[in-house]
């Protein structure tokens, strides 16, 4: 089980921060998306999404030449909450972020969620 030292070391990174309550937000995000929606480079982003998968956070899976991630449908109840309310307390901090996205060209089309 994850503990809450490991769970906000894993989020002392603004990058991870913003890419986990994103995708707690959207539900599932590919990293072709967080690139758009944090304007970083795809080994940045995707070095973060594997920290945060390593630790449990995450999950992924592929479809063709995507990697979604979502959250870990196995995590104590707390650290959604946490997730929630950080979200909502902070949304002009990830409106330009959620903005980007929106309006982001070309986004991949899912055919089914996974699990």
């Amino acid at each position: 089980m994850i503990t809450p030292t490991e769970v906000f070391k894993s989020l002392a990174d603004e990058t991870r921060v913003r890419a986990i309550l994103l995708i707690a937000e959207q539900g599932e995000l590919c990293v072709c998306e967080l690139m758009c929606a944090l304007d970083d480079s795809q080994p940045k982003i995707s070095r973060h999404l594997a920290q945060l998968r390593s630790n449990g956070l995450l999950l992924d899976r592929r479809q063709g030449q995507w990697v979604y991630y979502r959250l870990n449908p196995d995590l104590p109840a707390w650290i959604g909450e946490i997730l929630q309310v950080t979200s909502k307390a902070n949304a002009d901090w990830l409106k330009d972020n959620a903005a980007r996205l929106q309006h982001m060209d070309g986004r991949p089309v899912r055919e089914s969620a996974c699990c």
